[in-house]
């Protein structure tokens, strides 16, 4: 049988004992049949994304596990964000990961770093208005700026003399003052220019959305005006091998064909940066309403090598792939927000719940369940890829991890370690059998229950001679490590251990090249 590798990384999965949950974790406090199973039927651990002690990005711990140290790699998350908005970057070309802001212009500070997360609608008008936008003092640099997901944008810049040796204009933390950008060295006249360039940029884009009419209507319904392009982490794109600067996945690993959904622009950027296959799917939209069926869906279909879907759209071409890489995000968001009020909207959209209100600041147990909810939904999204692959004609390795911790009580990446899981399904598949009853899942929209997979049942062990059940517990031996569910504390006992994110690709060469 071919072998196969499903990764599935839930982003910002990590985080902290919470006394509303009973001093569980979120993940710990969830239900997630799915996740258990294959916990109890493969191998455990603890993971530092980057390394111990670090509280790192995204894109940072996704070049990581990929096997690019970032240190060598690193050249700032914006070529990355743009690249994978649709924004194409070409050597010299600097560009940003951007947040809409809300900014007090009286005293300069920026009230809200993120002016609103629902801008699917009014997110491309605004950056349409500001496409193309002129700079008098520098009449040679071109701008480009291009919607992303929820509150986000890529802004691009080119032109002669720029360079990334850069600050970006975010103060990082609410109400702080708007950061002036600067040259790392003022002796470097490219990074001079620059920052001169971007100051006058975020000066610019300040202008043409105070004058717009999106934010008039914003100021008279009472809503935060998005008056400001935060302009963050700076960065080049860095060229794969071709260019003798990045050798592409393929390359780095042994020939590994690899391909990505990951509707987050700055996940897929990474992808498309190392040469992985990357396919958009509809209605995966990065955020807390993204189809996690149409991703399961597309996801088994194309590790199953199978043709192309006719809503797909692919960045490069499709063949046989040994390795499947699907990126969650909506989690981590719940966590970024820490807030309730966001929480509270998506618990009534979502929930049977939800028939509460409470004061800010005041989690109820419906507020406590949509933080869990998250979770469960990405659980069960996992059911329908077991339950397709469980069954198919490859040899397929699960592997399921974070790629950083972000707990809800600090709104922000943190350095403890992600659990990670390891697990066959020849040996998930020993330990369980399909049932023909079917679950419900009613508080999840788009996982139909008509469609809800059902946890295998156990086997009978009964049933099978002595023979049979020294030769089942062997091999479930060689693989199951005595841990029976997914969480931070569990993976702490596993044979995995505690090791750095660089060690995972490792593993996955392992399976399919041994």
């Amino acid at each position: 049988m071919v072998k196969k590798v499903a990764w599935i990384l839930i982003d910002g999965v990590g985080d902290i004992q919470i006394p509303e949950f009973d001093n569980r974790t979120p993940l710990e406090a969830a239900d997630t049949p799915f996740l258990d199973a294959l916990a109890e039927c493969g191998m455990n651990g603890l993971m530092d994304p980057v390394e111990t002690g670090l509280a790192c990005g995204s894109d940072t711990a996704h070049l990581n596990l990929f096997g690019y140290d970032p240190r060598v790699y690193y050249r700032g998350r914006g070529a990355f964000e743009s690249m994978g908005s649709g924004l194409d970057m070409e050597p010299g070309d600097i560009a940003f990961k951007s947040n809409f802001a809300t900014l007090d212009p009286a005293t300069n500070v920026v009230l809200l770093r993120r002016a609103d997360r629902n801008f699917e609608e009014i997110g491309p008008i605004l950056c349409a208005a500001l496409n193309g936008i002129k700079l008098p003092n520098f009449p040679d640099v071109e701008v480009a700026v291009k919607y992303a997901t929820e509150h986000r944008c890529a802004v691009r810049i080119r032109g002669p003399n720029l360079s990334d040796q850069i600050t970006g204009t975010d103060p990082l933390v609410d109400n702080l003052p708007l950061i002036r950008s600067e040259a790392f060295d003022p002796a470097n006249p490219a990074a001079v220019r620059t920052a001169a360039v971007v100051n006058e940029l975020s000066a610019a884009i300040q202008a043409a959305l105070t004058a717009h009419p999106i934010n008039a209507a914003r100021v008279q319904a009472g809503k935060n005006v998005a008056n400001l392009v935060l302009l963050r982490g700076p960065g080049e794109r860095l060229r794969v091998c071709r260019c003798h600067r990045v050798p592409s996945f393929a390359e780095r690993h042994g020939g590994i064909r690899a391909f990505m959904i990951a509707p987050t622009a700055i996940i897929a950027g990474v992808g498309m940066t190392l040469g992985m296959d990357l396919i958009k799917v509809p209605g995966a939209s990065g955020d807390y309403h993204s189809n996690y069926t149409a991703k399961a869906q597309a996801f088994c279909h194309a590790l199953e090598g199978l043709p192309p879907l006719p809503a797909w759209r692919a960045e490069a071409d499709e063949g046989p792939h040994q390795m499947g890489f699907l990126h969650l995000k909506g989690i981590d968001d719940s966590s970024h927000d820490g807030n309730p009020a966001l929480k509270t909207a998506l618990a009534r959209a979502t929930s049977r719940e939800s028939n509460f209100s409470s004061p800010p600041g005041i989690e109820t147990p419906a507020l406590q369940r949509d933080r869990r909810e998250l979770i469960e939904r990405a659980d069960r999204m996992l059911g329908l890829v077991l339950n397709r692959l469980q069954d198919g004609p490859h040899d397929v390795t699960v592997f399921v991890l974070g790629d950083h911790s972000t707990p809800c009580c600090v709104k922000d990446h943190s350095c403890e370690p992600v659990p990670v899981l390891v697990c066959p399904l020849a040996s998930f598949k020993r330990r369980y059998r399909a049932v023909a009853a079917l679950q419900l899942l009613s508080h999840t929209r788009d996982l139909p229950a008509a469609h809800y997979p059902p946890l295998p049942a156990a086997p009978d062990q009964a049933a099978e001679s002595d023979r049979a059940r020294h030769v089942l517990h062997h091999q479930l031996a060689s693989w199951t490590d005595g841990v029976v569910r997914y969480g931070e504390r569990y993976a702490h006992a596993g044979r995995l251990g505690r090791f750095p994110g660089s060690e995972i690709m490792r593993m996955v060469e392992a399976v399919l090249l041994d």
